[in-house]
């Protein structure tokens, strides 16, 4: 499973590239607007530099020919940028276009397999369902993450799983278990990974031996 982290701050995509587990970055308007990015462009052109993994620009048009222009515009600006395309009517139109001229895309706002299914059709890089979005709601986020992996790998498709509104650790684990491509997730949950108390107390414990057997003060 490729992990990507959800964010527009540079420091924490810098903290997650040095880790050397970084494969790429979606970020968003929203996330761009709480990270006080005004330049856009330029704010794409510098998470690109941290990354040679792909890097997700989302459109704010709402329509065909304004996305076709917007989506063209955003993959200019680096070659890793792949461009966040939302599903509708308009946003699947756009994916076939983009297919064609080799723009890499990443169908964002996917709630059900039948969506996934259709972006996938259309030509899609990339299909993001929301899992934690469905949980917030009563439903099963997970459960659209299997389903999806069954209706790709009952028709070979190539489009990519990537799991995303992620909330916690479990949700990263649950969608390597179903089987999904690639797991974005806040820079929170990504440094979660890494801790379990057991593992805190056997390092402490080793510390501690350490020292009384070298007699340190």
């Amino acid at each position: 499973m490729l992990f990507f982290v959800d964010t527009a701050l540079l420091s924490e995509i810098q903290e997650a590239a040095s880790l050397g587990i970084l494969d790429g970055v979606t970020t968003n308007p929203s996330l761009m607007a709480k990270a006080g990015v005004k330049d856009f462009d330029a704010h794409y052109r510098a998470i690109a530099q941290l990354t040679s993994g792909p890097v997700s620009a989302e459109v704010i048009s709402t329509t065909y020919a304004d996305m076709i222009a917007e989506a063209r515009h955003l993959h200019s600006l680096a070659p890793n940028i792949v461009v966040k395309i939302p599903f509708t009517p308009d946003g699947v139109k756009a994916l076939h276009t983009l297919k064609e001229e080799n723009i890499p895309t990443n169908c964002t706002l996917i709630f059900s397999p039948l969506q996934a299914l259709i972006a996938a059709k259309a030509g899609a890089t990339y299909v993001s369902p929301f899992i934690g979005r469905l949980d917030d709601v009563g439903h099963e986020g997970m459960e659209l993450i299997r389903q999806i992996r069954q209706i790709f790998d009952n028709y070979g498709f190539e489009t990519k799983i990537l799991a995303a509104s992620i909330r916690h650790p479990l949700h990263v684990l649950q969608a390597a278990l179903e089987g999904a491509d690639i797991a974005t997730m806040p820079f929170s949950v990504l440094k979660q990974l890494f801790q379990h108390p057991l593992t805190d107390k056997g390092l402490a414990q080793f510390l501690a031996d350490y020292e009384k057997l070298h007699g340190r003060s």
